[in-house]
């Protein structure tokens, strides 16, 4: 993975002269690359489940960094807020979005939200753009206002890392190729949109369609702030595994299409998730819990989109109610 998206960059930045078409599928495959430093490589090595060996997880975790995005932020958005309070509005991180998207039965009600399951995909593709321009910034503000990086000068100093992380990505991915190429700017920096319009649809697609589902629930705590169910079953009902039986997407995408099994054993390497299916599916329906699953990742798409289309109705919680 690290190859896919470094050698066709390298490539680029070295001068050598490319057609047009060249030019768009040496960034493209870029992107997959990326893709899969982000959910087999990176995703692993911050969960502390690539190797026993801590430092070996802490350089590869920053890999993360390389493609654009920030190893630090991303420990506290998915290991602490999505994996603790999966699901929970208000809680889990990747439940909050823009107003125009909405992603919990829980969250506030616009009238453009009908339409969601339209136009969401252009925001999915343009997902790790924000997340190499802006988002990080917002989020460490705002995890350093929840209490985060409470240490003396922590923040500081992973701001003042972020952005010499990301002024080197730029570097490689976008200036170099620029300078060095004869293309004209603007059409290198279209072929760099379309390697993160890949990057993006791809781990938007992964990961959403894993708990913006209608068979999932979206639990609440109540006065006291307290969720009902035991941790374990918490993840089950909010998790779906999808095509369990690909062996091209298992490898390309780090194991997550078997979402239930890293979200009640995080600290696993994805390469077993698919030796634990059993024993995982069996405990489940020994203690009465669910099992969520789509045999493809098509149906699984459906489904979500189906999902986005209810979220996009006002009455939410009566639809998704109805549907479990």
């Amino acid at each position: 993975m690290l190859s896919l998206f470094f050698v066709p960059l390298l490539t680029l930045a070295s001068g050598i002269v490319t057609p047009v078409w060249l030019l768009f599928t040496l960034y493209i495959l870029s992107g997959l690359g990326m893709a899969g430093i982000g959910m087999g490589v990176m995703h692993d090595a911050i969960h502390g489940s690539y190797s026993k060996n801590k430092k070996i997880n802490t350089l590869l975790g920053y890999t993360f960094n390389m493609i654009g995005a920030n190893a630090t932020i991303w420990k506290i958005q998915h290991n602490i807020l999505h994996h603790t309070y999966t699901n929970i509005d208000a809680a889990d991180d990747d439940l909050n979005a823009p107003f125009f998207l909405r992603f919990s039965p829980h969250a506030k009600h616009y009238w453009v939200h009908q339409y969601q399951h339209l136009y969401i995909w252009f925001f999915y593709g343009i997902s790790t753009l924000s997340w190499i321009t802006t988002k990080d910034f917002v989020r460490l503000k705002r995890y350093k206002e929840m209490g985060f990086l409470d240490k003396k000068n922590e923040y500081n100093k992973t701001l003042i890392r972020m952005i010499a992380w990301k002024l080197l990505y730029y570097s490689y991915a976008i200036v170099l190729p620029m300078i060095l190429l004869p293309h004209p700017w603007w059409l290198i920096l279209l072929a760099f949109l379309a390697m993160h319009f890949v990057t993006g649809m791809l781990v938007s697609i992964v990961f959403q369609i894993a708990h913006i589902m209608p068979a999932n629930e979206f639990p609440l705590p109540d006065t006291q702030g307290i969720v009902q169910n035991n941790w374990y079953r918490h993840q089950f009902e909010t998790t779906t595994n999808f095509s369990p039986n690909s062996k091209l997407l298992y490898w390309l995408i780090g194991g997550l299409n078997y979402q239930v099994e890293h979200h009640v054993l995080p600290d696993v390497c994805h390469i077993h998730y698919k030796d634990l299916t059993k024993i995982v599916s069996e405990t489940a329906q020994e203690y009465g819990m669910p099992y969520h699953v789509k045999k493809s990742m098509v149906q699984a798409i459906y489904d979500h989109t189906k999902m986005l289309k209810m979220l996009g109705k006002k009455q939410t919680v009566n639809i998704v109610l109805e549907t479990m």
